[in-house]
């Protein structure tokens, strides 16, 4: 069992997937609608009132829906833009969304011209898709990571997933707001928050936490702001925002989608990955994003093995049979987890899976404090890499740069919380230390050989699962996240895929359950994951209550 103190204590758990809040401490340094999108957006917030036309609306139905002529890219592009401007900025205003792509009905209007010219390119083909703010677009956008530091300069390409995305038909609608610069600042900061996009809510109370870093895509999609979005992990920044706004989240193995243009903390851990309702949105998603890129080498991995339709694993049977161990030791840090996890193992048992109970990973705790050491290696290392491409245009140049742009507006950038982990990489030497090199050694063989791969080799499972993560917290921006537990780390540390799926509520408040395992198995989890889901059925939308019903 892993205590709420052993959660504070260490770091790597959550340290680098949290940021803190504040409301409005800074007005966004882009403007978020222009003036067509104004006229579009008249809707006014009414919480009896829902988008009907697109409520809880699948990839599938709105492709059928657009080939049959009901829809069209345009008209769905404006109906999302008219629900963000109803519930994202004004209503319960979630602040999920930090930018709009002014560019964006113009290029939907593109995709119906193609549509009728020569048909779709993909099930993507005309879909909105909001992107976080840490992910390059050389458009019209800006890509901060949530920091005043980046604004002003763009990107000199786009990233290589949006390429894909853009590919494969998709209309990048706008970018999310996160946890700035995907929450590696501090230690102490609370999730959802960032200088340029201010405090992103809970769609299901909303003094809850969204958690992070990729916190406005996990809020954006449960509020049906988009079809779905783009988010990224270093640890849990998928999974934990998922989880906790009711959403399925898919963090891939590390280079089944290419990380160049996404701002970095971490090269052995980073990669971007599909948020989505559904676990079959997810797989569409996931077989778009995924290709070889030449400038990232851990996409030309020998063993990798990449689909471009995953959605061929979806089976709703897909439980008959197949090993999953239970990994005890990501339990016990809620009773009210722990129920929701009992009645989802019964799910599992009915639908005549395996179950292997306990199937504990031993080496659980044992490279904390080393992910800690590998991460502030990498984030110096990284991020100057990075920042290198963003051309003479910047205005910060290196992490050092960063960390004194913040001193210099501490008022609207550390306005909560300090910037301690900046100052800790900072301090690291060069990727050649052999404390670097010996603490990636120790990472690498206690979370892969020693750790998920020997669980699943001895009980010779298919998947491994546990709690995603505990409830909502009250955002605090004083004392910064409320972390009781989450069973991110392990799969994090090896590079290794993880899938959230809703398994429940606690007072109301989602409950995810996380399906992982070896490398490139995420058509194995997927197949896992889409037969609990038909299962289970358990997903429902939000209320955009003002806090936590504690009568359910």
């Amino acid at each position: 069992m892993i205590t709420n103190e052993d959660f504070r204590n260490q770091l790597s758990r959550r340290g680098f997937l949290k940021t803190g809040l504040a409301g409005g401490v800074a007005v966004a340094a882009f403007p978020l609608f222009s003036t067509t999108e104004k006229a579009i957006a008249s809707t006014k917030w009414d919480p009896e009132i829902q988008m009907i036309g697109l409520e809880e609306v699948t990839v599938g139905e709105l492709a059928d829906g657009m080939k049959s002529g009901k829809y069209t890219a345009r008209s769905i592009a404006e109906e999302y833009i008219a629900r963000i401007e109803a519930i994202d900025r004004q209503g319960p205003a979630l602040h999920s969304v930090i930018e709009l792509n002014p560019d964006a009905l113009a290029i939907a209007d593109a995709l119906d011209n193609e549509r009728k010219q020569k048909g779709a390119r993909g099930p993507l083909h005309g879909i909105p898709v909001l992107i976080k703010d840490n992910i390059d677009t050389a458009d019209k956008m800006a890509t901060t990571a949530g920091s005043l530091a980046l604004v002003g300069a763009s990107p000199p390409k786009d990233s290589f997933l949006v390429q894909q995305l853009r590919k494969a038909g998709a209309v990048i609608l706008g970018k999310t707001n996160l946890s700035e610069w995907a929450n590696i600042r501090s230690n102490h900061s609370t999730s959802g928050w960032s200088g340029r996009g201010g405090l992103t809510k809970n769609p299901y109370a909303l003094d809850r936490n969204t958690s992070g870093s990729s916190s406005g895509s996990g809020a954006a999609v449960a509020a049906n702001l988009c079809a779905v979005a783009v988010g990224t992990e270093t640890d849990g920044s998928i999974v934990s925002p998922s989880s906790i706004n009711g959403i399925v989240g898919i963090k891939p193995t590390v280079g089944l989608i290419s990380r160049t243009g996404v701002i970095p903390i971490s090269h052995s851990q980073d990669t971007a990955g599909p948020m989505a309702r559904t676990v079959r949105d997810a797989a569409i998603m996931l077989g778009a994003l995924a290709g070889v890129d030449a400038e990232d080498k851990a996409t030309n991995d020998p063993g990798r093995k990449s689909f471009s339709d995953y959605t061929e694993f979806l089976d709703p049977k897909g439980l008959q049979g197949a090993r999953i161990g239970v990994v005890r030791k990501y339990f016990g840090f809620h009773p009210g987890v722990d129920a929701v996890m009992g009645e989802a193992l019964e799910a599992l048992k009915k639908n005549r899976a395996v179950i292997v109970d306990p199937a504990d990973i031993e080496t659980i705790g044992k490279f904390d404090d080393t992910e800690n050491t590998v991460l502030l290696y990498e984030l110096k290392a990284d991020m100057n890499a990075y920042l290198a491409r963003r051309g003479p245009g910047a205005t910060v140049h290196t992490l050092k740069e960063i960390i004194e742009y913040n001193e210099r507006n501490a008022k609207t950038e550390m306005p909560y919380f300090n910037q301690e982990t900046f100052l800790k990489a900072e301090a690291k030497g060069p990727l050649t230390d052999k404390e670097y090199l010996d603490a990636l050694e120790a990472n690498h063989r206690l979370s892969r050989k020693e750790g998920i791969d020997a669980v699943m080799d001895k009980f010779k499972l298919d998947a491994l699962v546990a709690p995603t993560d505990s409830a909502a917290w009250v955002t605090d921006l004083i004392d910064g996240d409320h972390f009781l537990g989450g069973s991110s780390t392990a799969a994090a540390v090896a590079g290794y895929p993880s899938i959230t799926v809703p398994a429940g509520f606690v007072f109301g408040l989602p409950i995810g359950i996380s399906f992982f395992g070896r490398a490139w198995s995420e058509s194995t989890l997927l197949k896992i994951a889409y037969a609990y889901e038909q299962a289970t059925k358990v997903r429902r939308p939000p209320r955009f209550l003002p806090t936590a019903d504690m009568r359910m």
